[in-house]
């Protein structure tokens, strides 16, 4: 089971971003927690066009199969970047931007009303002219749960 405790909104910091060339393969942060409730839920559905009664029809999804509404599974994903800033910074990284996706998966629902958080854990690292390609393996936890619901491989190109 996912350790319940909160972690502080308090990222670690990283002097600089050639310091995490030395740690690939390792776990770099958790994120702290972070409610998804019915009325993200509602935005989500608001900005994607996307209102499948799972999502956004709480007295229908309380006869499905989770009970309540879940969460859209590109909800989950579009968290990573904020999971990824309360968890991690690179003092002298400018900007950064997304590069892409190598691997995604949904492994289990996100039922409203639940916290997530990230545990951030470092794959890759190539240097790049002004900066460098990072590649993070973000694993989504569900508060009280031991399987997490998203497990992605992000690629980002950081610049100082």
């Amino acid at each position: 089971m996912s350790d319940t405790s909160d972690t502080t909104d308090k990222p670690v910091h990283f002097a600089t971003l050639a310091s995490l060339q030395d740690r690939v393969g390792e776990h770099l942060a958790t994120s702290s927690w972070m409610l998804i409730d019915q009325a993200r839920i509602d935005l989500f559905a608001q900005a994607t066009g996307d209102h499948q009664w799972i999502h956004v029809d709480p007295v229908r999804a309380a006869s499905g199969p989770f009970g309540t509404t879940i969460a859209h599974g590109f909800l989950t994903l579009s968290l990573l970047p904020q999971l990824a800033e309360k968890a991690i910074h690179v003092d002298d990284v400018k900007m950064g931007i997304n590069y892409g996706l190598n691997r995604v998966r949904f492994m289990a629902p996100v039922p409203s009303g639940s916290r997530l958080r990230g545990q951030i854990r470092l794959k890759a690292f190539e240097p790049i002219e002004g900066g460098a390609q990072v590649t993070m393996e973000v694993s989504i936890e569900r508060e009280g749960t031991a399987k997490p619901v998203c497990v992605a491989e992000t690629v980002s190109r950081r610049f100082i």
